[in-house]
C-alpha cells in the first residue's frame, strides 16, 4: 500500500483523551508506526494521544476472528497508541470512532447498537439521548484472580513524587491496568505521571497505571447509589492522558472490589478531561459512557510532515 501525498485526517476526543481518525475504507493508506508517531506529535504534527484508521474488518488478520463473532462488524477500529505500537482497545477511542462513523453516514448508533471490530474483539456502541456514547466494553477480570481480590492487590507500583511504594490491583479490560488507590488529592496532585511508573512484578505486555481517589457515594436520584472517584492515568506507549476509558473502568472495577459486596455497580469517574460513568452490567460485563466530539478536518501533506 501506498499513502496519498495529501491525507485527509479528523481530530476528536472523548474527555480531552484526543485522537487523529483516518478514513481508510479502501484499505489503501500505511499506518506505519512512524506515519503515527509524526501524527500525534504536538508541535510538528497534527497532535493526539493515537490514531484511528478506520477500515474494513475484512482486511485486517484480526477482522476474521471478530467477524466470526459478529457478521455486521464490518468496520475495524484499528488503534495506535502515540508511539506507534498497536493497542487492544481503547475506551474514549471507540465513542469517537461511532461518532465518526456517524458522521461518515456510515451507522446511526442512535437507532441500534454499532458492532465495532476491535483487536479486543467486537463492541457495542450506541447514541444515548443525552449525547452521549455508552459501549459494552466486554467481560472483565482479575488476572490475580481470587487471592489478590482478597489481599486487596497483586502487584507494587513506585510512583515518582510519592514517598514509597504502592500496593495495585491488576485489572484487564481487554487490556491491561494496574490501580492503586491514594489516601487523598494533595497525594494525587503530587504525582509526577511524565514518566512510566515502574510496576512489580513486571508486566509482560506493558500496562496503564491508573492512579486513584474515592470521593464516597452517594444517591442516584432513582433510589440506588453511585460512586464517584478521581483518576489520573499513564497510557501504556503515550504517557500521562487527560482521561482513559479503559482506565476508568479499571478504576470502577478496583474501587468497587475493595468495597466490598455492598459497594455500588454504578460510578462517575472524573479525570482531568471531564466526567465518564462506568457500570457493572448483569451479563458480567462492564458499560462507559461519555461523550464523543469531532473538532475538525484538516489535509495532512505527508512530505511535509514526515521530514520532520
Amino acid at each position: 500500500m501506498i499513502a496519498p501525498a495529501l491525507l485527509e485526517v479528523t481530530k476528536g476526543h472523548g474527555t480531552q483523551n484526543d485522537f487523529v481518525l483516518i478514513d481508510d475504507r479502501r484499505d489503501d493508506v500505511d499506518l506505519s508506526a512512524e506515519l503515527v508517531r509524526a501524527l500525534t506529535d504536538r508541535r510538528s504534527g497534527v497532535g493526539g494521544d493515537g490514531v484511528i484508521r478506520l477500515a474494513p474488518s475484512t482486511s485486517l488478520p484480526e477482522g476474521e476472528a471478530v467477524l466470526a463473532e459478529d457478521p455486521s462488524a464490518t468496520w475495524f477500529m484499528d488503534y495506535r497508541n502515540a508511539d506507534g505500537s498497536a493497542a487492544e482497545m481503547c475506551g474514549n477511542g471507540i465513542r469517537v470512532f461511532v461518532r465518526f462513523l456517524e458522521r461518515l453516514g456510515l451507522v446511526d448508533a442512535g437507532a441500534a447498537a454499532v458492532a465495532v471490530g476491535t483487536r479486543a474483539g467486537v463492541r457495542r456502541v450506541r447514541r444515548e439521548p443525552n449525547g452521549w456514547y455508552a459501549v459494552d466494553m466486554g467481560r472483565w477480570s482479575f488476572p490475580g484472580g481470587e487471592s489478590a481480590v482478597a489481599r486487596g492487590f497483586d502487584a507494587e507500583v513506585r510512583v515518582a513524587g510519592l514517598d514509597v511504594d504502592r500496593p495495585a490491583l491488576r485489572v484487564d479490560v481487554g487490556n491491561p491496568h494496574t490501580v492503586l488507590a491514594l489516601p487523598g488529592l494533595a497525594e494525587l496532585a503530587a504525582a509526577e505521571l511524565v514518566h512510566a511508573p515502574t510496576v512489580s512484578p513486571t508486566p509482560e505486555r506493558g500496562t496503564n497505571v491508573e492512579l486513584v481517589v474515592p470521593l464516597g457515594e452517594a444517591s442516584d436520584g432513582r433510589g440506588g447509589t453511585v460512586g464517584r472517584v478521581r483518576m489520573r492515568v499513564h497510557e501504556r506507549g503515550v504517557g500521562e492522558t487527560r482521561s482513559c476509558g479503559t482506565g476508568a473502568c479499571a478504576a470502577a472495577l478496583a474501587v468497587r472490589s475493595w468495597g466490598g459486596p455492598t459497594a455500588p455497580d454504578s460510578w462517575l469517574v472524573d479525570v482531568p478531561g471531564g466526567t465518564v460513568r462506568v457500570r457493572m452490567l448483569g451479563s458480567g460485563t462492564v458499560e462507559l459512557a461519555g461523550p464523543a466530539v469531532l473538532v475538525a478536518t484538516a489535509q495532512v501533506d505527508l512530505a511535509a510532515l514526515l521530514a520532520g
